[in-house]
């Protein structure tokens, strides 16, 4: 699963061995008032294997947590994302307590750029083209819905079966708030498009193991 407003493309680089099979899940646009869990069920029932393994990006990792509490699943791998929301940065709480996300100006963010910087974080170093290559959901029924699903996501216990994968350099989840990872050194919040190398040689094993 994707992050926030990404679309599939960013996993092109991810290529497991045999007998491995990647399936890819794309977002949707919320039903009315649809809640986070709901949504999650939804998305469920476009798993049609047994016993998958989870692979979820930033809010896509959020997304795959909520995913689990309604079928069974082998693993959950997440990536340059939370396991609570006590691993939320300051400004994610603040934004929380004070309702400032409902000020954030969706229209605005619709702009490529704009879009690109608040998804994937201020520092990035990608050219626009990224952008417009990786960023592909701009409705803002979406990026309403999944803003307030990132910011009141309630979830304070980490489930155990979760395994992390997380940037030291991560500048939307900064890792001084993450606990229990496995850290890449330098490695930013897109460090599924920058570190697939380190990926394809570990995620074999990482889901293998029990």
């Amino acid at each position: 699963m994707p992050g926030l407003a990404a679309s599939t493309l960013i996993f092109e680089r991810i290529a497991l061995p045999e007998p491995f099979e990647i399936f890819f899940l794309e977002w949707e646009i919320p039903l009315e008032k649809e809640s986070l869990s709901a949504y999650a069920l939804r998305m469920t029932q476009k798993i049609k294997h047994p016993n998958p393994v989870l692979i979820g990006v930033s809010f896509g990792g959020i997304l795959v947590q909520e995913m689990v509490m309604h079928i069974p699943v082998q693993k959950i791998i997440i990536i340059s994302s939370v396991k609570s929301n006590l691993e939320f940065p300051l400004r994610f709480q603040l934004a929380k307590t004070t309702k400032a996300y409902k000020l954030i100006p969706m229209r605005l963010i619709l702009n490529l750029e704009n879009l690109a910087r608040f998804s994937f974080g201020e520092k990035i170093n990608q050219r626009l083209q990224l952008y417009e290559k990786f960023l592909s959901v701009r409705d803002i029924t979406y990026l309403e819905w999944a803003v307030e699903q990132v910011i009141l996501w309630n979830r304070t216990e980490i489930d155990p079966r979760v395994v992390h994968i997380h940037g030291d350099a991560d500048d939307v989840f900064p890792i001084k708030n993450i606990k229990n990872c496995i850290t890449l050194n330098g490695a930013t919040h897109i460090l599924i498009l920058t570190k697939y190398k380190w990926l394809n040689e570990h995620l074999p094993k990482i889901i293998m193991e029990e």
